[in-house]
């Protein structure tokens, strides 16, 4: 999907998310105060850099986000999604949490929730769009 800007076509930004279970719970984190999705809670991870494995951007958005060892596993899905601001392809794979005590970078708080549970937060639309795709093709249920 490309998206046109003052009549430039823009590929979409390459961003990853990270599906870590514990207990039959998934991982989210609420956005700190001044983000620009301050308040919404979503799936850590961040923007795929250039010349960067998939692998190793949770890897490093792990470790920025939460100051966390964590080693990444296969790949469960992806959306696309274009807003008036925004064009993204989410990419989500399955993590597990490796070593260290969670740290709060970029959010104020991160909880432990049942796939169900997340329904009760406000997450940003492409994560809930992604957690909605996750859901109905059995994903998820794999990793708990």
């Amino acid at each position: 999907m490309v998206q046109e800007k003052s009549g430039v076509k823009q590929k979409p930004l390459q961003v990853l998310a990270a599906i870590l279970c514990r207990d039959g719970r998934l991982l989210i984190a609420r956005r700190k105060k001044g983000d620009r999705f301050e308040g919404l809670w979503e799936f850590p991870g961040g923007k795929l850099e250039p010349e960067e494995k998939p692998e190793e951007c949770l890897a490093r958005e792990m470790k920025e986000e939460f100051g966390v060892e964590a080693r990444v596993g296969g790949f469960l899905g992806s959306i696309r999604h274009v807003s008036a601001s925004l064009s993204i392809e989410l990419s989500a794979y399955a993590v597990v949490h490796v070593s260290g005590a969670f740290h709060l970078y970029d959010h104020d708080e991160i909880r432990w929730v049942t796939p169900e549970e997340c329904r009760d937060y406000a997450l940003t639309e492409p994560d809930r769009i992604l957690l909605d795709k996750l859901t109905s093709a059995g994903a998820l249920q794999e990793n708990l």
